[in-house]
């Protein structure tokens, strides 16, 4: 496994795929062919070649989900470089700290995006070449079509399965984000376990993915289809629900892949069920499914949906339902190649039952953080990797999530589940999302108290209040309802969705 690259995915195309579609526009339907697609790559290494880039340099990335990120990201691994996606949501102060960190040479950027990225480059020195896409001709900077067709061809990197082949940034909950190292065995390694151990994708599927490029799990769904022959629909714009219903109607996804939150959104919107028709599951992480959405959609829709979990880390999903076999308010079981474990606060392995910290070991977690030598030596224990999360391993092999380590409640002397009660929450149909932290009361004690969003049939109200506090206590044990609760009008959240909870905390 450790010998063999990727590259095939694209730029080495057999013949007779050449003329299968490899990507999709959602909105004009404009369609790229797998060769046409190996050629933009080619072209792509050859210009940031002809830029003066080396081998194992970084090229920042701070592009749109459009066939320009495709050829740049692969472009870039095929002579030898480093693609490093970022989010393209951030702030220009953001972009000056991703620059700094990761010392790229070069940085793509989409033009839509540039007017946050360009201010970050003042005071770098000496400044990384720019290419723009999309925005031929722009005074000082090159424009990625013009780089596409300036280079001469050259013979691909040899590339091994142990060479660095792209870094992920962290979403940053805990601290500054920090670069995620991954090897070019990893895309191997999950493409066989999960895109076609667990998924069965096969060259008929055609995949839709909310998050987007820039993330570890929609990053994989790029690498699982170009893997297995599959097509993917690509959207440049933002994820909202009458945009996503439309491409799915037109160009009839066979899989989904999504965030809770938006699933969530989806029901509010009574979406009519044929909407969906084509796709034959969904799946979901970045957050715990609460059940009753899970329940939700695949009465209304009739796919299953598959609540997962995975980690910029591991580069995508590790623990995961299965379409012929769930565990309602679990993510599933371990994926094949993985191995997992739930340690206690002394190290030991705990029994089924039991909380306690998850740490996984597999092929593609990644060899490390960036300059990050002592959040290295916290985290990795040999070949597992600490994740920081709370899980509980049920009796049939399949694993709970409880919350990450520090998000979890002490009330009265027991633990709390967020993700438990925010789950029995969501149940009420006049709420939207919910989000626990531990608050604590006049004598210092900490207890739960709930973030709501309602829905917009859903007034705000102590008599509605009430009835969530009562609710939950008649779903729960009486000591896991929320002493309080306060409805906000949205939740803080990070670009991969996940709820901020130290920013509630400090609202507290």
């Amino acid at each position: 496994m450790t010998g063999s690259a990727p590259r095939q995915f694209i730029v080495e195309p057999a013949e007779a795929d050449a003329g299968r579609v490899a990507l999709i526009d959602a909105v004009s339907g404009d369609t790229v062919t797998r060769g046409e697609l190996a050629e933009g790559v080619a072209r792509t290494a050859a210009g940031l070649r002809s830029l003066g880039l080396r081998p194992e340099q970084r090229v920042l990335m701070v592009m749109a989900d459009r066939p320009g990120f495709v050829e740049t990201f692969w472009g870039a691994m095929s002579m030898g470089a480093v693609p490093v996606p970022v989010s393209t949501m951030l702030t220009t102060k953001d972009y000056e700290y991703l620059l700094k960190d990761s010392r790229a040479e070069v940085v793509v950027v989409s033009d839509e995006i540039a007017a946050e990225v360009l201010p970050a480059l003042e005071g770098l020195g000496p400044a990384p070449r720019v290419v723009v896409e999309g925005r031929a001709g722009t005074s000082g900077f090159d424009s990625l079509a013009d780089l596409q067709a300036s280079g001469e061809e050259a013979p691909l990197f040899p590339a091994t399965g142990e060479d660095v082949a792209f870094w992920l940034y962290t979403s940053g909950t805990t601290g500054f984000p920090k670069g995620v190292i991954h090897r070019h065995v990893d895309m191997t390694f999950l493409t066989e376990k999960f895109g076609r151990g667990v998924m069965g994708i096969t060259e008929d599927d055609r995949m839709y993915a909310v998050p987007k490029l820039f993330f570890a799990y929609g990053l994989g769904v790029n690498y699982f289809a170009l893997g297995l022959g599959a097509s993917q629909v690509l959207f440049d714009g933002r994820p909202v629900v009458e945009a996503v219903v439309d491409h799915v109607e037109r160009h009839r996804p066979t899989l989904f892949w999504g965030v809770p939150t938006f699933l969530a959104q989806l029901l509010s919107a009574e979406v009519p069920p044929e909407a969906f028709a084509s796709v034959r599951a969904a799946v979901t992480g970045g957050e715990t499914l609460p059940d009753d959405i899970r329940r939700r959609c695949e009465e209304r829709f009739g796919f299953p949906t598959l609540d997962a979990i995975g980690s910029t880390e591991v580069a995508h999903i590790y623990i995961c339902n299965r379409v012929d076999r769930q565990r309602p308010a679990s993510v599933g079981w371990v994926v094949d190649g993985f191995e997992v474990e739930i340690r206690g606060a002394d190290g030991e392995r705990l029994p089924d039952g039991e909380p306690g910290e998850l740490f996984v070991a597999g092929e593609s977690v990644t060899s490390g953080y960036w300059h990050r030598t002592d959040r290295n030596r916290e985290v990795f224990h040999g070949r597992f990797f600490a994740t920081g999360d709370t899980f509980v391993r049920n009796g049939d092999g399949s694993y709970t999530y409880l919350g990450r380590g520090d998000d979890m409640i002490k009330a009265g002397g027991i633990w709390v589940s967020p993700t438990e009660v925010e789950a029995a929450i969501v149940e009420l149909p006049e709420v939207a999302m919910a989000a626990v932290v531990g608050h604590r009361n006049d004598e210092g004690l900490e207890k739960p108290k709930a973030f709501v969003v309602l829905e917009d049939t859903a007034t705000p109200s102590e008599e509605l209040a009430q009835r969530i506090q009562s609710h939950v206590r008649s779903r729960l044990a009486p000591f896991k309802y929320p002493r309080w609760v306060e409805f906000v009008e949205s939740l803080p959240l990070t670009a991969t969705g996940k709820v901020k909870r130290y920013m509630l905390r400090e609202m507290s």
